[in-house]
Order: C-alpha cells, then structure tokens, then sequence
C-alpha cells in the first residue's frame, strides 16, 4: 500500500505526517525551533533548524506508526511563505532566513514599487503590491546590507524549498509559494522577467517552477543515509503553507472559505481565474490546483498574539513543561476555559492584535497590539477573552473584504487552534456571520502536501478528486446570540485603528 509523508516546515515547529492515500493519518509528530528577533519588528531562523526537525519527524512518525521510512512512496513539502534562503553553490544556506513576519524592508518596498513603475503598473505584472513580509523586498535589503552574503548566492529558496534541495540535491520552486515572493507572473505561472530586470536580480537566483503536484525530484542517496528514507522516492513540488491548508482542508472550489489560525490568521478562498487585486489588503495567488488560483488575506498575529500572552502570563509554567520535555501548547485549552468565564465584548475591553504590525486589512509595519478599554473591574478571563475576540475579528476584516470583492461565502472551514476549542468555534460563527464547519482531520498544510503526493504518485487523477475522497465535513456552527453584540463591538475595534495610527507611528520612532 502506497505510504505519503507531507512535511510542513512551519514558523514556531515543522509538522510530519504518515498517511494512506485515502487521507487517514497514521501518525504525526512536530518539533520546535527557536525564531531570532535581533531588533524590533526583525524575525529570522536558521534554515539548519529546519532540516535537524525534519530529519527528527521522519523517524518520529514512522516511529509511532510502525513503519520503516523506506516504505514512503511519496513526499509533499510545505512551509511558511515569504522566507528567503541564501545558499551557495554547494547549497549551504549564509546567514540566517528573513521570515513572512520580518518587517525591516519598508525602504525596499518603496523602492520596489518605484522602480516597477509605480503601484499599478507593480500589480500589472505580479497581481499584488510590495509588502514587507514578501520575499523579493527581502533580497533588496540583503543586497544592501549584506553584500557578502548576496555576492555569494548561487540560488535564493523559499523555507521548504530548502528542505528540497537538502532531500533531493534539487534547486526547484512551484507556482503557489513562489506567487508569494511578488517576483512571478501570477496570471502566466512563472518568474516575471520583466520585474526581476527592473530589480536588477539576476533570474538565474531563482530556481525552476513547477505545478504543485508535479514530482520535482527525487531522494538523494545522501539523504536516504541520514533519514532512512528510499532513494528514489519522489518529492512533489507541494504548496505555500496557506495553498497546501486549503488543499487539507477540501478549499478547491468556490463557496467554501477556509479560515486558518497558525503564528498568522489566513481566510483563503478559491477562484477559477485570477483576482483583481487593487486595493492590496488582499493577495491573488497561483493555487495549489493546477491552473487554478486563490485569493486570501493575512493577519500577522493570530495565533501568535495568544502565545504571546501564554508566554507573558504563564512563563513560569511555560518554562517548566519545556524543562520537562513536554508541549506548552497544553495549557491553551486552560486559558480558553478561563476566556469563557467572561463575558462577549469583556465588558468593554477590545485587544488590537497587531503585535508584529500588520498585513490585512492595514499593510502596517508599524501597526502595534494593545488593550483599549481596561478599568478595574477587568480580570484575567477578561484579558484571556479579549484577545481571542480581537483576533477573530481580525480575521472577521478579512471575510468582510472578501464579501466586498464579491467572493460568494457558503461555508468556514475552520482550522488551526481557533477549530480545536467549541468555544472559540461558536464565536467565529457569530462574528463571521456564517456556518462554521470543521472537517474529518485537522492536519491543515501536511497533509495537503500529503495529498499532493498522492497525485503526483498516480494515485489520484486530481487534486480535487484526491480531496473529495479524503475530507469529509465533521461538525457545524451556525451563529448565535452573541452575533449582535459582536456586531455592535467590531464597530469600535474597526474604529481604534484609525484613531492610533499616528501614535503607532510616533511611538515606534521610540
């Protein structure tokens, strides 16, 4: 029987999974790395961490499943978007990966848009406009600001796109991750000539791109030594991290939205052809579905802003299961317990989560979180309940854009931490003002790539037929009364933006 692994090379850990192609999940494993914050508003990883956790999750999950890593038949890479890795020519990476949350490249991305010719002529050839999060800003700044390392590149690759090269000794791209570097051509899948010219990157930099399904290489003898791993075992081109969690979560035709809470918070939509993208709150993607497209927006601290306060307010525990060998990520169930014990609204109390600036709706390096609205009357439950309310209506501005740009909306695929709790489920009905559903299996972007395998293995004819055979719709949420509340609350937090942008401004220059 045919044996896929989807790897997903996320920013707080890279997650493995084993699975047969009918999706069942025979086993999953994850393991933590560090993210490096030199300065303010810097995020950086070592790409060697990366490859240590893939090398660990291999065996982990064929630990736990019984199963030697030589029977895999078929691998999927995904990986956060965005992040750039500098390799030589012997494909060893030179300093450490600017991250899709790094926001030091302002300056390059007025740049960027200058030398295209202004923003719409910018969006003319790459469907998007210049945020800092994307990676062509990101080699700007590095050939500014560390010339070595740039005069040294033989090929600059995305986060699992690293991962490739170190399974299979490859250099390869495909059309999902790479639309996230803002140098492809979105409508015509493939690096926008033009562009790169004007940028004074040599093309040569970027690897070939493939559809996401296609194999794009296979396991190296090198690395079959070090994994256990067949050599010869293909490896699809796989998916960004939010194509690939569409794709593991059946987002492959239209009416079904998925809303996805990792480190970010991602509603992703699909679309037969490419989307116009104006206003630039959202960005219009190649999809993971060959010749197809998405249209999706990001906040940056979704789940992140509840490990923020995880971390702040319960450093000592947070610590001590660390020490232990165990997963901090346990006392978030706790946390949402104590959430409930509040009120909707907190009594006044709303939480900006902008703790790492902001993408959507507000393309912000210098957006910044805060709690409006404390008095004395509010208590941890109320500090814990604001924040999930503050990033659910986060991710709320992004439903909201979509429905402005005429998406049609059915049904929330809910998924990531904001689908594990009932609660915090029920309360993205409410705000959504839509059917909340969760489906069969939770393992989002793993295994989507998983799937991915699967068809670039034959064992499936299509992505769409390999996600109606493995996905099935598992519970429903329809909104409640808290709806109404909600709706009188998020015209206040839609307001606060507005009110400190200029503060946000005055006191980042501090």
């Amino acid at each position: 029987m045919a044996l896929l692994c989807g790897i997903d090379i996320g920013t707080s850990a890279t997650k493995t999974l084993l699975c047969t192609p009918s999706g069942r999940v025979l086993a999953t494993a994850g393991q933590e790395y560090p993210v490096y914050a030199p300065r303010p508003g810097w995020s950086e990883q070592e790409p060697e961490d990366w490859w240590k956790a893939v090398v660990k999750g291999i065996a982990a999950v064929c630990r736990k499943a019984r199963r030697k890593p030589s029977e895999i038949t078929g691998i999927g890479l995904s990986g956060q978007m965005h992040g750039s890795v500098f390799v030589d020519k012997a494909g060893r990476s030179l300093r450490r990966a600017l991250l899709w949350n790094d926001q030091r490249t302002a300056a390059e991305c007025e740049e960027i848009e200058r030398l295209a010719g202004g923003r719409r002529r910018l969006i003319g050839m790459v469907s998007n406009v210049a945020l800092t999060g994307f990676t062509a800003p990101k080699i700007l700044w590095v050939r500014r600001h560390d010339p070595r390392t740039y005069e040294r590149t033989f090929k600059i690759l995305l986060p699992k796109d690293y991962i490739r090269l170190k399974l299979t000794g490859e250099y390869a791209a495909e059309v999902s991750d790479a639309a996230g570097t803002l140098l492809l051509d979105v409508k015509a899948r493939r690096w926008h000539r033009g562009l790169l010219s004007r940028l004074g990157i040599d093309a040569d930099l970027m690897p070939p791109v493939h559809e996401s399904p296609e194999v794009t290489g296979t396991v190296s003898a090198a690395a079959a030594r070090l994994t256990g791993l067949k050599a010869g075992t293909p490896v699809v081109g796989g998916a960004g991290d939010q194509p690939a969690g569409a794709v593991g979560n059946g987002i492959v035709r239209t009416g079904i939205v998925s809303a996805t809470m990792g480190t970010s918070g991602v509603v992703f939509a699909h679309a037969d052809a490419p989307v116009p993208n104006a206003e630039g709150n959202l960005q219009s993607f190649c999809h993971a579905v060959p010749g197809k497209w998405c249209v999706f927006g990001c906040m940056l601290s979704a789940g992140g802003s509840l490990q923020w306060l995880r971390d702040t307010l319960w450093a000592e525990d947070v610590a001590r299961l660390r020490k232990a060998g165990r997963d901090p990520g346990t006392l978030y169930p706790a946390m949402i317990a104590e959430a409930a014990k509040a009120p909707p609204g907190c009594e006044g109390l709303v939480f900006l989560p902008y703790l790492t600036g902001e993408r959507c709706p507000y393309p912000d390096p210098m957006a910044r979180g805060a709690w409006v609205g404390l008095t004395v009357r509010h208590r941890r439950p109320h500090l814990i309940r604001a924040v999930l309310e503050g990033i659910t209506f986060g991710m709320r501005d992004q439903v909201e854009i979509m429905r402005r740009r005429g998406v049609k909306i059915t049904e929330v695929r809910a998924s990531g931490g904001g689908a594990r709790s009932e609660f915090w489920r029920q309360m993205q009905a409410d705000m959504y003002g839509a059917q909340v559903v969760t489906i069969n299996t939770q393992e989002g972007g793993a295994l989507g790539v998983a799937l991915l395998a699967a068809v670039g293995t034959g064992e499936y004819a299509s992505v769409p037929e390999a996600c109606a055979a493995a996905i099935k719709v598992a519970t429903r949420v329809k909104p409640g009364r808290a709806a109404r509340a909600y709706d009188r609350l998020y015209a206040s937090y839609r307001s606060l933006y507005g009110s400190l942008r200029e503060e946000f401004v005055r006191l980042g220059r501090g």
